[in-house]
């Protein structure tokens, strides 16, 4: 087995495979995260429940090695490719360079009967449009589909491969957990490759495999995803009524789930990630001029506004302290996207501090599991006007309060992640402005 993406996804995989029994070399364009994991160690910061020690073990054994060079796939039987699918900032579009390039780079070491599985999120229609027709001519060989096995005269079978669209479930802090347990759907180019790949899984995958084609596939995971954002979006904006209304998101949510059927999510200071900010963009990417998508480019603007508005209530709360916001000192409390974590892809943390850069504010950010901005905190804090918590990290929901308290300027607590109560923060002398609440 290759995989070809170390990543969030590729690494934790491949760990698993090794675990499993197989020959497994992980490819990477990051030297230095190779070199890592041949020592035997874990590039990912973020609290990750048995992956170091799994690393660990299956390259000791010698289960798992890593390199940069694509020869290394020559011999593979079963190629797997995770690599970011990310869209254009402006465009909304796919851009598909790291995948486009692990094809190219893939192609020319391709063997006949090789099953090429893409886990990477995709826009459905991209496997028929970008996948095969990219890895066929890098390769010479021709991938089995449905079409060409109803005419074998079209296909020699000692020139070919399967293709596979089995997409990942997983998210930072429960990496392992979810690959073993989350049921996965597999969209295979003909049925055949559908259930050799069923079968690959299930040396790892305890949950459900349901065998579909790759069309299928491809939606199934960026219509799972934009069903998500669409959820948050509401919470967010339902958060944004009652600041206006002057009432309480948090416990107007807590009863409105008591309705059966109802499971209002937690709104936020905004949704990061690399999935659900790009996927379902990915989703209606391919769509015909006959089709208008009007709810999920909404959802995606509601989403997208929330760091702008946690930077409205800063901005006000200096201001009700006498405070304007370029004379502040302001600490922005988190940088990942998700708590516990050290993925700050689409961090919302990132678009709030330079905001209030740009507002003439001078912005310090903390974070535990990021390595540029890690330290103590106590010193991170002195002498600001303003801490904006934006991930409920486990050491933040724990923050001494009262010790902070003698270090800032100014007690003013900007919470946009419901990490303390009103009382919690009065009875430490500071003043919380929270999301959702007045």
């Amino acid at each position: 087995l290759v995989v070809i993406g170390l990543g969030y996804v590729g690494l934790p995989v491949a760990c698993l495979f090794a675990d499993a029994g197989f020959a497994v070399t992980g490819l990477d364009v990051d030297a230095a995260k190779v070199e890592q994991i041949n020592q035997g160690r874990c590039p990912i910061e973020g609290d990750e429940p048995g992956l170091p020690e799994l690393i660990h073990r299956v390259v000791t054994d010698g289960k798992l090695r890593a390199t940069t060079d694509y020869a290394a796939s020559a011999q593979a039987d079963i190629v797997l490719i995770a690599v970011e699918t990310p869209v254009d900032p402006a465009s909304k579009q796919p851009r598909y360079d790291a995948l486009r390039s692990a094809l190219a780079d893939l192609g020319p070491h391709l063997s006949s009967h090789t099953l090429v599985i893409i886990e990477s999120t995709l826009a459905p229609g991209t496997m028929d449009r970008v996948v095969r027709p990219l890895l066929e001519q890098q390769s010479g060989l021709t991938a089995h589909t449905q079409a060409v096995n109803l005419q074998p005269a079209t296909c020699n079978p000692q020139r070919s491969f399967h293709l596979v669209h089995c997409p990942e479930r997983v998210m930072p802090g429960r990496l392992l957990h979810n690959l073993q347990h989350m049921h996965r759907v597999v969209g295979g180019s003909t049925p055949e490759a559908a259930d050799l790949a069923v079968a690959f899984y299930r040396h790892i995958v305890q949950g459900d495999l349901d065998p579909v084609d790759c069309l299928t596939a491809e939606l199934v995971k960026t219509m799972e995803n934009a069903y998500r954002d669409v959820q948050i979006a509401f919470a967010n904006e339902m958060a944004l009524l009652c600041e206006d209304l002057g009432a309480d998101v948090w416990a107007v949510r807590e009863l409105v789930n008591k309705s059966p059927g109802r499971h209002m999510l937690y709104p936020g200071a905004g949704v990061g990630g690399h999935c659900i900010p790009k996927d379902p963009w990915l989703l209606i990417a391919n769509a015909s001029e006959d089709f208008e998508p009007r709810l999920i480019p909404t959802a995606r603007a509601v989403n997208d506004g929330m760091p702008h508005h946690v930077v409205a209530l800063t901005v006000q709360a200096l201001e009700e302290a006498g405070v304007d916001v370029a004379d502040a000192r302001v600490a922005v409390l988190g940088y990942a996207y998700l708590e516990n974590s050290d993925d700050t892809r689409n961090s919302p943390s990132a678009v709030v501090a330079e905001e209030l850069r740009e507002r003439g504010a001078e912005v310090v950010v903390h974070d535990p599991y990021v390595a540029e901005h890690q330290g103590r905190l106590k010193e991170r804090v002195r002498g600001c006007d303003a801490l904006v918590v934006m991930v409920a990290h486990d050491a933040y929901r724990e923050l001494p309060l009262e010790e902070l308290r003698e270090a800032v300027r100014r007690p003013i607590l900007i919470d946009g992640r419901n990490v303390f109560s009103t009382a919690r923060a009065r009875e430490a002398g500071w003043t919380l402005h929270g999301l959702g609440r007045r």
